[in-house]
């Protein structure tokens, strides 16, 4: 009999997934099922267009006609309203009901939104999607001061959207640095000089109580939570996710901040699946369960998803080491791994603009986080993928040029 896959969510994981399984079941039936307009596009390129850097063009990755020449049925603007598990279904807002053998759960996220009042105001934004982009960016081209919620990887992307449309912004963070669970002080300061030459003011100890709006309902400013008054006809806020599961509700799927899948992408229940940013996966690399929110790794889950999905039995499994690069300043940076957790940690800054952290677990590379010379994440990623102890030896890999047969030295003469 033919199969029959149901793929919800058409983001990198759901559609390298589509691709896969086509590669490995030929006559399969596939269907792709997204709330979205349009099909897959590249989410790294999106704050580029919206920085006003790129055209929309490059950005899309998939025409429509991508899938039908693979004979994928595609559903745009679809919403799942509910899943029966027992019977196998897909319920749509529609009233389809699509049959599967196998599910795949890649819907990723929503943005939350702040707890606080008028955060639905016009003006204040959210970055994930293509058409958030397409907001931010025309609504930052006109905008005078700005300010944004959110001292993480796409708070900084809304701040450097503001430096480059010559939004005059203040960047509201509840601590006392950037990104401060991977970066300390001297790191940090790094990326605190380069929102500043961005046009970008810091702001430490501080965050979003309030937003003041105008009698049509727009935002024009923000209280932060000591009571400064921040004038903003812009806001951008970035205080993480909210995962698109809803509509698993009742089905007895395991969730723990994310789905819970093994490292088959395999959840509880049976003959479904989930891959992206909402898994909690088990990572085969630190033994325990784990989240990334990265593109490759997304794609990657994807793909392991799929051809778990296509076999009778189980036949690979999730291994990766992902990585995270900003490029909105004249250094690059680039975090890889868990950067956030770990029981120990190696920092040294080498300049203005180059600072490396290596984070340990178990006397273990995990992560890290590379500013200014990014020359040493191959062989730190190796260290991660090998597992290889190197307790008593942490310090060498601040060496400016990491020598891995000087780490096997020790072990060699022993």
């Amino acid at each position: 009999m033919t199969e029959s896959y149901v793929i919800i969510g058409d983001g990198i994981a759901g559609s390298s997934a589509a691709e896969t399984l086509r590669e490995e079941s030929p006559d399969a039936e596939i269907t792709v099922v997204t709330d979205e307009g349009e099909a897959l596009y590249n989410r790294i390129l999106i704050k580029e267009f919206a920085k006003g850097k790129l055209p929309e063009a490059p950005i899309s990755i998939h025409e429509e006609d991508w899938y039908g020449e693979r004979d994928i049925d595609l559903s745009l603007n679809t919403y799942v309203t509910d899943v029966d598990v027992d019977a196998h279904e897909v319920h749509t807002h529609e009233g389809d009901t699509l049959a599967y053998d196998k599910l795949l759960v890649a819907t990723g996220g929503t943005p939350a939104q702040l707890p606080v009042d008028n955060s639905d105001a016009d003006g204040v934004h959210h970055f994930w999607t293509f058409q958030d982009a397409r907001a931010i960016q025309e609504h930052a081209s006109e905008a005078d001061t700005g300010v944004i919620i959110g001292a993480g990887l796409l708070g900084i992307d809304l701040a450097a959207i503001c430096g480059a449309q010559d939004v005059d912004a203040k960047y509201l963070m509840r601590g006392d640095s950037w990104w401060r669970y991977a970066l300390n002080e001297e790191g940090a300061e790094i990326i605190h000089d380069g929102l500043r030459e961005k046009g970008v003011e810091p702001v430490f100890q501080s965050g979003a109580d309030e937003f003041v709006t105008d009698d049509d309902g727009s935002v024009v400013a923000t209280i932060d939570s000591n009571g400064e008054r921040y004038e903003s006809d812009f806001v951008g806020a970035a205080i993480g996710l909210d995962f698109n599961v809803e509509f698993m509700q009742g089905t007895g799927l395991e969730t723990d901040d994310g789905v819970v899948v093994d490292e088959y992408m395999q959840t509880n229940l049976e003959d479904v699946y989930a891959a992206g940013d909402l898994t909690q996966f088990y990572d085969t690399i630190l033994d325990e369960q784990a989240q990334n929110g990265s593109w490759g790794s997304a794609k990657e889950q994807g793909q392991v998803a799929a051809k778990n999905m296509a076999a009778d039995d189980e036949v690979e499994s999730f291994r990766w080491v992902s990585s995270y690069s900003i490029t909105h300043f004249d250094f690059p940076f680039l975090s890889f791994g868990h950067p956030t957790i770990g029981d120990d940690s190696v920092e040294r800054k080498y300049s203005d603009t180059e600072w490396r952290r290596v984070v340990f677990k178990d006397g273990k590379v995990i992560g890290g986080v590379l500013i200014g010379d990014l020359a040493p994440q191959s062989k730190l990623k190796q260290l991660i993928r090998e597992e290889r102890d190197v307790s008593g030896q942490k310090e060498l890999l601040l060496e400016e040029e990491i020598d891995l047969d000087q780490l096997d030295a020790p072990a060699q003469e022993q």
